[in-house]
């Protein structure tokens, strides 16, 4: 989608936020990046400016599991990767292989012209806390070296 649509200053800083994060902010991040900045606006005002974004083809909604809609500067389409622990957001630059995508219209009839994938774990720094004694806090258990139901195709 081509953005447009009219652009008020508020508009234009809360883009500027949300295209200068890599961490894919929540509406609450935006406030609080806009504080920062010494700015101040309406809650209202910034949910609907992010509603606008969004709508007009500015920034993307990522809805994922833990309830929190975040938003992505990013336009072109790929993929992210969330901790189930901590909820941190990475963007994944790998290409998703041609014969998947054929194999997902063959299935479903859909023709793909796009989209996100999102893949769930648990990051780097979680894992690490989960191997200090005190483990039992971070939520996750030792890795048991098996992948769960994501099947790798390393059959």
């Amino acid at each position: 989608m081509r953005p447009k649509g009219m652009l008020t200053r508020q508009r234009k800083m809360i883009l500027d936020i949300v295209r200068g994060s890599n961490d894919h902010p929540s509406a609450a991040d935006v406030i609080d990046r806009l504080k920062a900045r010494g700015v101040s606006f309406a809650y209202g005002t910034i949910y609907n400016s992010l509603r606008y974004l969004s709508e007009h083809g500015y920034i993307r909604e990522i809805r994922v599991g833990d309830g929190v809609t975040r938003y992505d500067g990013r336009m072109e389409d790929h993929h992210h990767v969330r901790c189930r622990i901590c909820n941190r957001i990475e963007e994944v630059h790998v290409a998703v292989p041609r014969g998947w995508i054929q194999a997902v219209e063959a299935e479903t009839g859909f023709a793909i012209d796009g989209g996100m994938i999102l893949l769930e774990g648990v990051c780097p720094t979680c894992r690490a806390q989960a191997r200090e004694p005190d483990a039992a806090l971070c939520g996750v258990d030792e890795p048991s070296g098996t992948a769960g139901d994501l099947d790798r195709g390393d059959d």
